[in-house]
């Protein structure tokens, strides 16, 4: 059964918006352009255009949350008749309201070094209707410059330069967690914060960004409005903003070991386990029920503040929703993660100049010896590495509704899915409990067959689940679906082609391979894959890879690529067949 992928097919190209390097230098022509666009814009086709890379889940959930509700510019009529004329000559109602703007004019003194009094900046929204029937505006910035007037200069920069030129997404239904996660987003695909404010005669709070260097959409300014006062997310979103200065940021990506070190700690200590969401709890209660050193833990909690693990409220701590998954208990808990990055792997990553130095890896320097049999001589450390891999389940969240696991539930014989280098069955009981009729294999070194054994027990599953001890040449035959999740980017090119053939040798004509790793961006865009690429190479001396390495990879051992499909935290499923399989009919929807 062939799959299909599913991100979204690429959006038809959008009219030709004016840039400001094009922009007319008359008003009215340039409203005109701005009006036009407005009206024959689409949402959905207009994200892609402007956050380069964006799709899959991240479009449908931008799309879901926001609207194009409006391109902005900043207009200098000769006084309010000269206005309602070029609002009609563009078709716009003439007789729109102006209100203050208090963000456009700060930033326009800012800029010019003017008095903010002396800028009487207006904004007015005339109302104009999408392509898709949508109600939209064209928000009209205008400062009024008489001829002579000494504003004269700041109009001609301005028009120029158009650093106001906007286009603007609403948020629907703002709340502090959505805003955050919308912010967090266009930041991860290339925008960067530009400022914003809270608008007291609107009641309406915006977020600028500046669009990604490769952004398509042909402005170079981007805002999320939101209803109502959100200064406290606004603040956050400034603080990033002053992040981007060269020197503080350059000031903060060095403090990052502390970071690191700081919720190591904080997991160490088993802080979020004696700490309540609901309730603030004393700084110095907290220490006696720790055994911590008062003053000591209040540092540490104040820097655990900054980072949103815990809140503030007075003199007590609150832990925070993100804390809470640094409990031990916690549901897909990070606790291992902290304590695996805060230990082994942040002693490794002194060694990083070694590594790039020398192309060795920098654990083995550091260590001594490899990571695997360094863990495996550990048994804590080796319950800690599974325990850790497990952390990141989230990533398999959409895995069991992939089309290859979806037929394999329902095909009329009990299919069987062997999970290679399996971990501790964290992804192959999940897909145990999503098609109850599937069986399942797992290949494993002994000690992590027997963790495995028990959790697979424990969730209810064992029943349907057998165990193979051994190495990759040990790859069970006569499977129907194979997985390989999180295992060829741990080595080189040739062990993957070796690992790869195995696989191969084993499944059956009609078997399917799964192969779930980051794939780095072929234009270069920000990806988690690109610093699991770099922690790769220092730890293990694999690397992640682009999707046509790996399908040169795959063709090596006979197999052929046939999709890709997104999964969260910036990972992919890769399906692949073997060379010669026929390619089968997707089954319909039931």
């Amino acid at each position: 059964m062939t799959t299909t992928a599913t991100t979204p097919p690429p959006p038809a190209p959008a009219p030709a918006a004016p840039t400001p390097a094009t922009m007319p230098p008359d008003d009215a022509a340039r409203l005109r352009a701005t009006a036009d666009f407005v009206r024959q814009q689409d949402t959905a086709a207009l994200l892609p255009l402007l956050l380069p890379g964006l799709d899959g889940p991240e479009l449908r959930a931008l799309a879901q949350h926001t609207r194009f509700a409006h391109a902005a510019l900043l207009v200098f009529p000769t006084g309010p008749q000269a206005l309602r004329a070029d609002l009609a000559a563009c078709g716009l109602a003439a007789d729109t309201p102006a209100h203050p703007s208090v963000v456009v004019r700060q930033r326009l003194a800012l800029r010019h070094r003017r008095d903010p009094g002396e800028l009487d900046v207006g904004i007015l929204r005339p109302a104009v209707r999408g392509s898709d029937g949508t109600h939209r505006t064209v928000e009209v910035f205008t400062l009024t410059v008489p001829p002579g007037s000494d504003l004269v200069g700041l109009a001609e920069h301005e028009r120029a330069h158009q650093h106001e030129a906007h286009l603007a997404f609403e948020v629907a239904r703002p709340d502090p967690l959505v805003l955050r996660g919308l912010c967090a987003l266009l930041t991860r695909h290339g925008a960067t914060a530009d400022g914003g404010g809270y608008n007291p005669h609107e009641d309406g709070t915006v977020f600028y960004f500046t669009a990604p260097a490769g952004s398509r959409a042909g402005y170079r300014r981007v805002e999320l409005y939101a209803h109502g006062d959100h200064r406290d997310v606004l603040a956050a979103h400034l603080e990033e903003q002053r992040a981007q200065l060269p020197a503080e940021a350059l000031l903060r990506r060095l403090t990052g070991a502390w970071t690191t070190q700081a919720l190591a700690a904080c997991a160490q200590l088993g802080v979020p386990d004696a700490m309540d969401t609901g309730a603030a709890t004393d700084s110095a209660a907290l220490a006696r029920r720790l055994g911590a050193h008062p003053g000591s833990l209040a540092t540490l909690l104040r820097y655990l503040t900054m980072l949103g693990v815990v809140a503030r409220e007075g003199e007590a701590f609150r832990l925070t929703d993100v804390g809470a998954l640094l409990r031990a208990d916690a549901p897909g808990s990070l606790r291992p993660l902290a304590l695996l990055y805060g230990g082994p792997f942040y002693r490794s990553f002194a060694g990083l100049a070694h590594t790039v130095r020398t192309g060795e890896t920098a654990f083995d320097h550091v260590f001594g010896e490899n990571h695997f049999d360094h863990f495996a001589r550990d048994p804590e450390l080796a319950e800690l590495f599974d325990r850790s891999m497990a952390a990141s389940s989230h990533m398999f969240e959409p895995l069991p509704a992939h089309p290859v696991l979806t037929a394999a539930g329902r095909a009329p014989a009990p299919a069987t899915v062997v999970d290679v280098a399996g971990g501790n069955g964290e992804l192959l009981g999940r897909l145990l409990d999503a098609h109850p009729r599937l069986r399942g294999v797992l290949l494993e070194r002994p000690h992590v067959v027997e963790a495995a054994r028990r959790r697979l027990d424990a969730a209810g599953c064992g029943d349907r689940c057998s165990y193979r001890v051994g190495d990759f040449a040990d790859v069970p035959a006569g499977g129907d679906v194979y997985l390989l999740s999180r295992v060829l980017h741990d080595w080189d090119d040739e062990r993957c082609r070796e690992i790869l053939r195995h696989c191969a040798r084993a499944m059956p004509a009609h078997a399917d391979l799964l192969v779930v790793e980051r794939i780095l961006p072929a234009d270069g865009s920000a990806s988690l894959a690109t610093a699991w690429d770099l922690h790769m190479m220092c730890n293990v001396g694999g690397r992640e890879r682009r999707e046509d390495h790996y399908a040169r990879l795959l063709a090596d051992a006979g197999l052929t690529l046939v999709d890709r499909s997104p999964l969260p935290l910036d990972a992919s499923v890769l399906h692949a067949r073997k060379a010669a399989a026929p390619r089968l009919v997707p089954r319909p929807a039931p």
